[in-house]
């Protein structure tokens, strides 16, 4: 087939969430099809590809965001990526190609997809949902709600969470096909839309992110105590309130042995709320880094304290599948059919997410049984060869029944 894929950021080298999707996918795709990307963004040319057409992501400051936020009923995600130069560049792309399937990732990306929806002919147009965006954004609403100083937070998610149920409701039934990456996602979308998507979770290329693939980060020996491990893009907002929560709520239960555990954040672009992280003696702020293996392997608790967002975390599945220990709350690991106590350890209170987290530092032994049972977890469900045969039967059938 020949696939035309619509990225919100060029994909390749993956460093973050949606990245990794969207290359996983596109690499394992590219192996067998004719696969062209449209993308925001500057960088490394990704190998494998037929063609790479890349614009700059345009600009939106704060004034042109309130703009939109009072004069349009569109969620803010539907302004967010809006460039004229971007759609030019689409529609010449189709004009010259004739594509088989156009896949959209992510919503802020729906918006150049609309002109072309509900023809008889052209592509099979397919949408990629990261996240139940609406769920999302309700998620933050109920988390910010707790805490009067971020109520003016709790506003825009309100807001926001009315208008991207109307636009999911809107514009999701008119794609071929929509793909989300969990059960929980796909039955919110369908309740959103109707329409029911085929469930494609996030994976990984287990043979990279293997045990024994990396040596453990030379940083995290700088440290005496045990090393508490958090991944992610740091100016994501589950990500900013899932550290602070850890921080201020986690970290001073945990009973350990001297010297005190330190929490690793490795992320780029730390949001200015963590600053005052900077100082905390038990805290160290990584920044971007080259490889996020190293951090993982020499983890001594991966952890996922999130209380916002939908969707599945690779990072999950990353320390899963180098067979570290992981402790998270229930929505944090949701999706991926893991199993307290055979897979990881859930916790949802700050006092038994810091006792799990204890428990953990004291059992190796049961640490290492763990461990292996997730990585065959991870390899039977997980992977992108496992994954992606899925996503191409599904273009077929849906092909199919367009020319039937």
């Amino acid at each position: 087939m020949k696939i035309l894929s619509l990225t919100p950021q060029l994909p390749y080298p993956p460093r973050q969430g949606a990245a990794l999707r969207n290359w996983g996918l596109i690499h394992e795709l590219s192996s067998r099809h004719e696969v062209h990307l449209l993308s925001f963004g500057e960088g490394e040319r990704p190998p494998g590809l037929a063609s790479l057409t890349t614009l700059p992501e345009p600009e939106r400051g704060r004034t042109k965001r309130l703009r939109t936020l009072f004069t349009s009923d569109e969620p803010d995600m539907a302004h967010r990526l809006h460039s004229r130069a971007f759609a030019a560049k689409l529609a010449d792309l189709l004009a010259t190609h004739a594509f088989d399937v156009v896949q959209v990732e992510g919503l802020e990306m729906v918006p150049y997809a609309l002109p072309y929806l509900g023809k008889a002919d052209g592509p099979l147009w397919v949408y990629d949902a990261h996240n139940a965006e609406a769920e999302l954004q309700r998620s933050a609403l109920l988390a910010d709600l707790r805490l009067p100083k971020r109520w003016h937070a709790a506003a825009y998610s309100a807001v926001q969470v009315r208008r991207l149920r109307r636009y999911e409701a809107a514009h999701l039934p008119h794609f071929g096909l929509v793909v989300s990456v969990s059960d929980e996602d796909a039955r919110l979308l369908e309740a959103a839309s109707g329409v029911r998507p085929l469930i494609i979770p996030n994976g990984i290329d287990t043979e990279t992110f293997t045990p024994g693939a990396a040596t453990p980060a030379p940083k995290l020996a700088e440290r005496p105590g045990p090393a508490l491990v958090f991944m992610g893009k740091m100016d994501f907002r589950p990500n900013v309130d899932g550290v602070l929560w850890f921080v201020d709520e986690i970290l001073p239960r945990i009973s350990h042995d001297a010297p005190s555990p330190t929490l690793w954040v490795v992320g780029q672009q730390p949001h200015a709320s963590l600053a005052r992280l900077r100082e905390h003696p038990q805290v160290v702020l990584t920044g971007w880094v080259d490889r996020i293996e190293p951090y993982i392997a020499g983890a001594d608790v991966v952890v996922v304290p999130l209380r916002m967002g939908s969707g599945t975390r690779l990072k999950v599945l990353q320390a899963l599948s180098m067979e570290r220990p992981v402790v998270g709350t229930t929505l944090g690991c949701a999706g991926l059919g893991l199993r307290d106590g055979e897979h990881l350890r859930l916790a949802d209170d700050p006092a038994d997410f810091a006792a799990a987290i204890g428990d953990v530092l004291r059992d190796p032994a049961r640490v290492a049984e763990r461990g292996r049972a997730a990585r065959c977890h991870v390899q039977a469900h997980f992977d992108w060869r496992v994954l992606a045969p899925q996503l191409e039967a599904a273009y077929a059938e849906a092909r199919k029944g367009r020319l039937s």
